[in-house]
């Protein structure tokens, strides 16, 4: 069945189709570096270039050395540990902080809202090498520079207005009344949280996790002023990896992170549906 319907004009229809093929050309146009870059991790000889053997697709064209690359170096293993720590530890901290504060700002009688929610979301509006030069100098006045604990609380900052702005869209749906029917029934408010308001806005706080995780795995300007040797992430280990020595060995850790974050972008797709289903959005 045509998506359009049998009165449409020639103009109507010209658009149709021409949106569509704009959208696709835009779509191309964005993903055309990331499947470029995913052969090229496979590449057997240490170029950043598509040789004459893997265009013609022969087999021995294309290598997993790349791969073992970072098996085999302590550096990117170093790396990837931090970057998980880091990601980790900040995502939890995010997450709560975020959830709380979104509860708080969700309630009507709470005082100077618009000024608080400028405050919390500030670290996505201020540019970021402004935000981290700040860090870098508040942090060494405290001796938090080039700490794990520096770093997990910077990737903190940058990573609780994605948990605030998600949990206060899932809230904006919530009905109030379980919360007075639950206190009616003599529930504590920590128990009303975890039984009744934890599960049903748990979407919005798994997907604000999720994108706290992401900035903190993909942030690289912060971790240039505050990580040191010892607190390098993988975008750091990118970056360094760049200016001294150039590998494909940059291709595959890209590639790995790709693949990484679309699986979150699947979860997250997963959990919008479900967050849907529970409010009503959607069909069940």
């Amino acid at each position: 069945m045509s998506a359009l319907p049998s009165y449409a004009g020639p103009l109507e229809r010209f658009w149709y189709y021409a949106f569509r093929f704009l959208c696709g050309a835009i779509f191309v146009f964005l993903i055309s570096p990331i499947i470029v870059m995913i052969p090229l991790s496979f590449n057997a000889e240490p170029y950043f270039t598509f040789t004459p053997e893997m265009l013609a697709l022969k087999s021995e064209a294309f290598s997993l050395r790349w791969y073992q690359d970072i098996l085999d170096n302590e550096q990117w293993l170093h790396s990837m540990k931090n970057s998980f720590i880091v990601g980790i530890a900040a995502t939890l901290l995010a997450t709560s902080l975020g959830t709380v504060a979104a509860l708080g700002l969700s309630r009507a009688e709470m005082p100077y809202r618009t000024l608080i929610m400028g405050i919390l979301l500030s670290p996505m509006i201020v540019p970021l090498i402004i935000t981290a030069a700040g860090l870098f100098f508040f942090y060494s006045y405290l001796g938090l520079a080039q700490t794990y604990t520096g770093l997990i609380l910077a990737h903190t900052a940058l990573g609780t207005p994605f948990v605030v702005i998600t949990v206060t869209a899932t809230l904006s749906g919530f009905d109030r009344n379980l919360i007075r029917a639950s206190s009616s029934l003599g529930s504590s408010p920590q128990r009303t949280f975890f039984k009744v308001i934890l599960p049903l806005i748990s979407p919005g706080v798994i997907s604000g996790g999720l994108f706290a995780f992401v900035t903190s795995f993909d942030e690289v300007v912060v971790a240039l002023f505050l990580a040191g040797f010892e607190q390098r992430t993988v975008p750091r280990q990118m970056w360094a990896g760049i200016r001294e020595q150039i590998s494909p060995t940059i291709l595959a850790v890209a590639t790995i992170l790709v693949c990484i974050s679309v699986l979150l972008l699947a979860t997250m797709e997963i959990l919008r549906r479900r967050s849907e289903r529970l409010r009503g959005l959607s069909p069940s």
